[in-house]
């Protein structure tokens, strides 16, 4: 199995495990926005979403070729555990290639990835990204999570959603459990396996909930 598609395996079963439902906001005929519950199906994997890091704003192009023929599709984003929004309908090729344009959400913020997700046209989803990393606008990212190993050739951040973070620059005395706030910049991939990297601008304990 690839690398992508063991990480995109990894998503669907952690959204398919997080809810039996995605909350889905969409906007009917006369305005009104509504909030409706899709069924989570059996997710492919969109193969391509570009950029995958921006502020609040920002155009990111999709792009599978691997999604089931649909009469209709939309395209929304959302963060796991709080629904998912739709906010353009994409077009479908006869092989079932799927291509559409959508922008980054003005109450998006720095502190959480967002995915984007493929419905058909009874919102029932169909495909699930990789995740966008919303960023500030000087371009870093803040993530709250423990520090781990697990296994890794590298010191790790597995931050509240679930997602793993290669971390790089200077990192103290942290080691593995401790839990913190980290802001810096998303990298690519590097000597940490498949992870995402974050070259750490700075970092500091994180409160003790309550």
């Amino acid at each position: 199995m690839s690398v992508r598609r063991s990480i995109a395996s990894r998503w669907r079963r952690r959204l398919a495990t997080l809810a039996a439902a995605a909350v889905v906001a969409v906007a009917p005929q006369d305005g009104q926005a509504q909030r409706i519950f899709a069924s989570i199906d059996s997710l492919r994997h969109i193969q391509s979403v570009e950029p995958r890091s921006g502020p609040p704003g920002t155009l990111v192009q999709i792009f599978s070729e691997n999604l089931p023929l649909q009469a209709q599709i939309h395209v929304g984003v959302g963060a796991m555990r709080a629904g998912f929004e739709a906010l353009a309908e994409g077009t479908q090729g006869v092989w079932g290639e799927v291509s559409a344009t959508a922008r980054i959400p003005a109450y998006a913020t720095w502190e959480r990835p967002l995915v984007f997700i493929v419905f058909n046209g009874n919102f029932s989803p169909i495909g699930i990204s990789d995740p966008f990393h919303v960023t500030d606008e000087d371009g870093m990212i803040r993530r709250t999570g423990r520090i781990t190993d697990e296994g890794l050739p590298c010191m790790s951040l597995r931050d509240t959603d679930q997602y793993m973070y290669a971390l790089t620059g200077d990192l103290g005395r942290l080691k593995p459990g401790d839990e913190v706030v980290v802001d810096g910049v998303v990298a690519v991939p590097g000597s940490c396996g498949d992870a995402d990297a974050i070259d750490v601008v700075r970092w500091e304990r994180a409160s003790p909930p309550g």
